[in-house]
């Protein structure tokens, strides 16, 4: 479906397996909506309220979410690559078995939030944070971290693979795995025996 749903107040409905291939959800009301087996390649959620809205097993690659209120949304077994969240109200967002590959998450806010299975590989991770989230599983393989925080954060089960020796000390305060350290290691050149 490519509709015009822009500045709609959709509160509370229930969206089953429904396609919205380039949909227009501009500035619409969706809060405590419910996203199922929906499929909406190239939709628009762009300054949408979606707060406490909950997405399970949708396929939403290439969508705009520029500025968007995501609080309190949660994403489970959805795929978001090269999906573009820039500028979004983020608090208190949940996350499990999702996939943001190639992503723009620049300037969001993860913080003492516990993410399942996020693989957020390559993707533009400038200036998020991280402070004090706890990542079980998932990967952070090649993503670009430009002053993004991670004090406090337990990334002890994500793949760091790939990170740039420059991007180390990024982690300062973070907990990671005598394996992890000694991959970081191993970027200076050093062996841990």
């Amino acid at each position: 479906m490519t509709a015009d749903l822009s500045r709609l107040s959709l509160r509370g409905f229930d969206f089953q397996n429904c396609s919205s291939f380039e949909a227009w959800f501009y500035s619409a009301d969706l809060s405590e909506t419910a996203w199922t087996g929906c499929r909406g390649r190239q939709a628009d959620f762009e300054s949408a309220t979606l707060m406490d809205a909950q997405f399970q097993a949708c396929d939403l690659n290439n969508t705009k979410w520029r500025r968007a209120k995501l609080s309190s949304a949660s994403f489970k077994e959805c795929k978001f690559t090269e999906a573009n969240f820039e500028e979004v109200a983020s608090l208190g967002l949940s996350f499990e078995d999702t996939l943001l590959v190639g992503a723009d998450l620049r300037k969001m806010s993860f913080r003492k939030i516990r993410l399942q299975q996020l693989d957020v590989s390559e993707a533009e991770l400038s200036g998020c944070d991280f402070r004090e989230a706890v990542f079980e599983g998932g990967s952070l393989r090649n993503a670009h971290l430009k002053l993004a925080r991670f004090e406090g954060a337990d990334l002890r089960e994500v793949d760091l693979g790939g990170m740039k020796l420059l991007e180390a000390r990024l982690f300062k305060g973070a907990t990671v795995s005598y394996n992890q350290a000694a991959e970081l290691l191993a970027e200076l050149g050093l062996r841990v025996a």
